[in-house]
């Protein structure tokens, strides 16, 4: 009985392993995305991601063809997670005023890497968009994610500049995580982001 007993608990923990872990896509694109991250496009290769996610190299072409592919899939998962807690801004806040403050407080809160690696979505646009002859339609993307909530929530407000103030919120947040990261001072950041909160409760409605 205690053999059959242990032999059933080994079988349910093994089942229970097994669905907690994440399938092998799944586990090379979350590779991907901090390797990318930390190192950059052009140093991250497939082996690394490979041996990050614990999938053997061969493997990794049965689901990404090229590096670009699996860039391309980097990019895609930022845009779905951003997408996502803008999604939950507009959930939770009331005012535009009050959501556009969340973004900078949600953009800030990066105090632990941002000084060493900079803003995941800018860093990652700027890499891309110096490949090739600059025009990777992947550069772009994360970018105007940001503009677009950002101008919809101003022009909720009743500014017919919206979008012009839409580009001063993202190009000062962008501005402040290079400053973070090249002068190492995670204060910086935090200073930025009280700053535009305060310029935000300026603006009229």
């Amino acid at each position: 009985m205690s053999v059959v007993t242990n032999s059933t608990q080994t079988r349910q923990a093994g089942d229970a392993a097994s669905v907690a872990r994440p399938g092998k896509r799944e586990r090379l694109v979350a590779a991907a995305c901090e390797l990318v991250y930390g190192q950059g496009v052009a140093r991250t290769t497939l082996a690394d991601i490979a041996q990050a996610a614990d999938v053997p190299v061969g493997n990794v072409y049965y689901y990404f063809k090229t590096k670009d592919d699996i860039i391309g899939a980097v990019v895609q998962t930022h845009g779905e997670r951003l997408e996502s807690t803008l999604a939950e801004l507009v959930h939770r806040h009331r005012s535009p005023k009050a959501r556009l403050k969340a973004l900078v407080r949600f953009l800030a809160e990066r105090t632990d890497v941002t000084p060493q690696y900079g803003c995941p979505y800018g860093t990652l646009s700027s890499e891309l968009a110096k490949r090739a002859d600059g025009s990777d339609p992947l550069a772009a993307g994360l970018m105007q994610i940001q503009l677009d909530w950002a101008e919809q929530q101003f022009r909720a407000m009743g500014r017919r500049d919206a979008h012009d103030l839409a580009v001063e919120l993202v190009a000062s947040y962008e501005g402040s995580a290079v400053l973070t990261s090249a002068l190492g001072q995670p204060d910086l950041m935090a200073r930025q982001a009280r700053r535009l909160q305060r310029w935000i409760d300026t603006l009229h409605d």
